[in-house]
């Protein structure tokens, strides 16, 4: 084998129950190059990144490390071997420090008296000096649960760093990021590649790609389509050969058609499950036919607005009125027998049971009705031809059709099964918390045309989302939020990204000010 190639995974085949995830697969990763693993929801990239990594083994196929065939039989035989991987839900010890998780299971110890201890004291010291060799800067005393999700990741690059990884696989790091934090965040993955490491790339976010990548290979229902040199393509070229058509990245968005109030929200005062104040006085409305967009840098109340809208968080002071009725002391179901339809931003513990069938999660909305239920006896035949209508309508991919069990599934099927069954309501009001996260650009599309869709419809969208572009081109009306107040409301056409991005930073209004003193001055 050329000695170039400083990872090599030969024809790996992998198959589950009723799916083969992988089908001889070949890629072959450069040193010190960024490795771009491309495809749809459920392609075969995770389960790929998962045997490299020791967590499942292949039934077919060999890998080769440094052009030695080795196997890699858990996450431990892959640290040994200079493989680290960053996941997608990060795997941290809330209560620990940072540099405790990152000394995790490789403590530099010490005696205290006969006994030996960790050295606190050399571990700190350790993680200071090597965040800011590799501009990864944390502060090595800080508990981890008390930290953002921008340093939480650095945090999980460090854990590899420390281990002296030399292959990096990151595995939609960016999926949790504000705009900044993404900036960031790629700026580090070059430097991690200049540094000599090499980079595997899970991602469905081609731009960044773009800025980032040297190669892409790309996944399509298992099977490798095609690798290819990131800098000839554009991010058209590279979309169509992840669906395996031609896809418009554009979309048909008509102008707005409001019609009667359909959430009245009044000064809003909202606490987190801890106590805190996390929404402070805050007041909009929604309109039939629009889409009102909430931005702002997570943490800063949007969630809550809509958990507290939905029924799952207390109201501590205000109103929430829909079609003109209060809605603030009802349950979670009378508000959705009211008509709203909620997409939450947890799909696995607000939006899913996951050891449920896929046809009992379609049909979470409606068992309790007819023909769903009669006389007291839930109907099979009724929620199986209901969940193979909406599997169909909404390309939702499974193993075993509605019979499979959801934790199974791929992160952008589970959210596409959670979209159908909040769509299919028919509700005059739709709220969506981070709708396209992790989705798959052909996925992403689908569900945007569904939310224009339903604006068209007549239907109130309250849209909540840290992807400015989405919120950009979705919106009729962004209402920015800062610490837990709307510090501006506006059409959608009336801002641009860098003033949204400003007050999300909560200083929109200052650089606007110090604007208008200079046009003065001039």
């Amino acid at each position: 084998m050329d000695n170039e190639y400083i990872l090599e995974m030969l024809h790996i085949t992998k198959r589950f129950p009723g799916i083969v995830a992988n089908d001889d697969v070949t890629i072959q990763v450069k040193k010190g190059e960024i490795y771009a693993l491309l495809g749809e929801n459920g392609a075969g990239k995770s389960t790929l990144m998962s045997i490299l990594y020791g967590m499942y083994e292949p039934d077919e196929g060999e890998i080769r490390v440094r052009g030695q065939k080795v196997e890699i039989g858990s996450p431990s035989q892959a640290a040994g071997l200079s493989i680290g991987m960053v996941h997608q839900h990060f795997t941290l010890v809330t209560d620990f420090t940072i540099a405790e998780n990152i000394v995790l299971g490789n403590e530099p110890m010490t005696k205290f008296g006969f006994l030996p201890a960790v050295d606190l004291k050399k571990a700190n010291q350790q993680i200071r000096e090597l965040s800011q060799k590799y501009g990864l800067e944390v502060d090595p005393t800080a508990v981890v649960g008390e930290i953002g999700v921008s340093v939480q990741q650095r945090v999980e690059i460090l854990k590899m760093l420390y281990r002296e990884a030399e292959i990096l696989i990151f595995d939609e790091p960016t999926a949790f990021l504000t705009p900044q934090e993404i900036d960031s965040l790629l700026n580090i993955i070059r430097n991690l590649r200049d540094s000599g490491k090499t980079i595997i790339l899970i991602t469905h976010k081609l731009d960044e790609v773009k800025r980032v990548a040297d190669r892409c290979a790309v996944l399509r229902r298992g099977k490798l389509i095609d690798v290819r040199n990131v800098a000839d393509m554009d991010t058209r070229e590279i979309a169509s050969l992840m669906v395996g058509s031609e896809i418009s990245l554009e979309l048909d968005k008509q102008p707005m058609n409001p019609g009667a109030v359909v959430l009245d929200v009044r000064d809003l005062t909202v606490a987190n499950s801890e106590g805190i104040e996390m929404v402070k006085d805050v007041s909009f409305q929604i309109r039939a036919g629009e889409i009102l967009a909430i931005a702002g840098v997570s943490g800063n109340g949007q969630t809550e607005i809509a958990d507290a809208i939905a029924g799952l968080l207390p109201v501590r002071s205000g109103d929430i009125l829909l079609g003109g009725e209060s809605i603030t002391g009802l349950s979670i179901r009378e508000r959705a027998q009211k008509g709203i339809s909620y997409i939450p931003e947890d799909r696995h513990n607000v939006g899913l049971i996951l050891d449920y069938d896929l046809e009992d999660n379609l049909g979470l909305r409606r068992y309790y009705r007819e023909p769903f239920t009669k006389n007291g006896n839930l109907q099979e035949n009724v929620f199986r031809e209901y969940a193979d209508k909406l599997i169909d309508k909404y390309d939702i991919r499974s193993s075993s059709g509605a019979e499979t069990i959801v934790r199974s599934m791929s992160g952008g099927n589970q959210q596409k099964a959670i979209v159908a069954r909040e769509i299919e309501e028919g509700n005059p009001l739709i709220i969506f918390v981070q709708p396209t996260r992790g989705l798959d650009i052909g996925a992403m599309q689908r569900i945007h045309k569904s939310i224009l869709h339903e604006r068209d419809r007549g239907c109130a969208v309250l849209l909540i989302s840290l992807e400015l572009d989405e919120v950009m081109e979705l919106a009729d009306t962004i209402a920015v939020i800062y610490n837990g107040r709307i510090g501006k409301t506006a059409p959608a056409d009336t801002f641009t990204k860098q003033e949204v991005g400003a007050y999300m930073m909560g200083v929109g209004g200052q650089q606007n000010a110090e604007g208008k003193e200079r046009e003065r001055n001039e």
